[in-house]
């Protein structure tokens, strides 16, 4: 790639543009921003143009946050809508509040409509009208009918552009429809068969279309069973359908089984991961967990979980303080009791993991509850019976007290077991609940390990006659 630099831009020094991970390397970026920052406009645009529009979106990524507004207008037409589409949320929003309403206008004009209403829904109400305001008729009607929709659901998510035909049509009138129509999409890879009613009644994949003969009608090729996607929809919802029937697309239906829009497997990627990566961050409490989200919105989605946990170690605490004339009997109780409470708490988050991911591709459901909270419980007294013995065996040895070493065995045992218990029936109770397991579920399980884990222990300290 350097080499094309080279060719377009030989009155420059071009360094090597991207790493053995496709990653744009630091001297590239540094030699952009220079030419950038020293008014070389022509310089910066012959540097950025034979990047991939991936890259480009990657670029302003890597530019601080001050600096992309110039870098915007430095690039021109590179700047695209396919380079829009791939930019980060947070760093598209910066972008949105340079770029005039015309040029923003313009690139949504170019967009499928589910990109178009995915940056358009992040701007501010006003942003958001005068935008509107410089579209064609066509597409704000598009993108006002997609923004009626709540978010994250299907109708946000969807695109208009498909192709749609009646059953009475021949195979080879559809071919010469396709032809002599430049403004049908031109991406797309079946072919949706409607009734009168614009109600989808089978699909055509286009290699079907290219392999049978011009005077076969649609209605003897086309795939009747489809699986149809309700406009409401919630996008995880459709992504787990995508995954179940292996589809490449799929039609979207309206309340009154019209066809209104089409989704397809690139759209299901995006959120697939979008929502994986959603659930891993709400169960650490950080938030979006997004590098480029602004430090006072990453505050406030930390803090207030670190608080929340504050809370919780507050009661465990306070368990502790009940034993504190046992702790001052025995030392060897203060240095034990963190080993038990931490082993809860990972053997606890283990099975919220597992859990949470189970709730949300549907492997974990109202017909299985009972049966997979009796194998996390068998899983846990394994797990807890193994780490229990050696726990148990390295205290006695270490404070040569057999007491001591089956007191640690026994709590260590019991609270791994509750772990297991807590870390599967609280998310399930939550998702019944209608609440997110992945938000809270942690708060409780680490609340009942922690807690649990001191007072399991330092009571049979006591039961056991080890300490007076």
């Amino acid at each position: 790639m350097s080499s094309d630099i080279d060719t377009i831009a030989p009155d420059i020094e071009a360094p090597m543009t991207l790493d053995e991970d496709d990653r744009l390397m630091p001297d590239f970026v540094r030699s952009v921003l220079e030419a950038v920052d020293e008014n070389r406009t022509e310089d910066a645009y012959r540097l950025a143009q034979p990047l991939h529009a991936a890259d480009i979106a990657d670029l302003f990524e890597l530019t601080p946050r001050g600096d992309r507004g110039d870098l915007a207008r430095a690039l021109g037409d590179l700047m695209s809508a396919d380079v829009l589409a791939e930019i980060n949320d947070y760093v598209r929003e910066d972008l949105l509040d340079v770029l005039p309403a015309a040029q923003v206008a313009d690139l949504a004009g170019q967009m499928d409509t589910d990109d178009a209403v995915a940056f358009i829904e992040d701007l501010e109400e006003d942003d958001q009208q005068a935008v509107l305001a410089e579209l064609d008729p066509e597409d704000r009607a598009a993108i006002e009918d997609a923004l009626s929709y709540p978010e994250e659901s299907a109708g946000r998510i969807m695109q208009r552009e498909l192709v749609a035909a009646p059953e009475h049509m021949s195979v080879g009138q559809l071919i010469d429809f396709l032809r002599d129509n430049p403004e049908l999409t031109t991406e797309f890879w079946e072919i949706f068969i409607v009734d009168p009613q614009h109600r989808p009644i089978g699909t055509c994949r286009l290699s079907w279309i290219l392999r049978t003969p011009r005077d076969i009608s649609l209605s003897d090729v086309m795939k009747r069973n489809q699986t149809l996607i309700p406009v409401d929809m919630d996008q995880e919802e459709v992504a787990l359908r995508f995954q179940k029937y292996a589809l490449i697309s799929a039609a979207v239906v309206d309340d009154a089984g019209r066809l209104v829009g089409v989704i397809t497997a690139d759209d299901i990627v995006h959120i697939i991961q979008e929502e994986s990566g959603e659930d891993i961050l709400l169960l650490s409490g950080a938030g979006e967990g997004d590098i480029n989200e602004p430090i006072s919105d990453s505050y406030k989605a930390r803090v207030r979980w670190l608080i929340a946990n504050l809370g919780t170690a507050m009661v465990a605490s306070f368990i502790i303080a009940q034993f504190g004339a046992a702790i001052e009997a025995m030392v060897a109780l203060a240095i034990l009791m963190p080993i038990v409470a931490s082993i809860g708490g990972n053997a606890g988050t283990q099975t919220l993991a597992v859990t949470v991911r189970a709730l949300a591709t549907n492997q974990l459901t109202q017909s299985n509850t009972m049966r997979s909270i009796w194998r996390e419980v068998r899983v846990a007294m394994l797990i807890g019976a193994t780490v229990a013995i050696i726990a148990g065996l390295g205290a006695w040895l270490v404070f040569g007290n057999p007491k001591l070493g089956g007191v640690i065995a026994s709590a260590i045992l019991f609270n791994i077991v509750i772990a297991g218990l807590s870390g599967v029936a609280i998310p399930i109770l939550l998702d019944r609940l209608d609440q997110d397991p992945a938000v809270s579920s942690s708060i409780f399980v680490t609340m009942i390990t922690d807690s649990m884990g001191f007072l399991i222990f330092l009571g049979l300290a006591v039961f056991s006659g080890l300490v007076g």
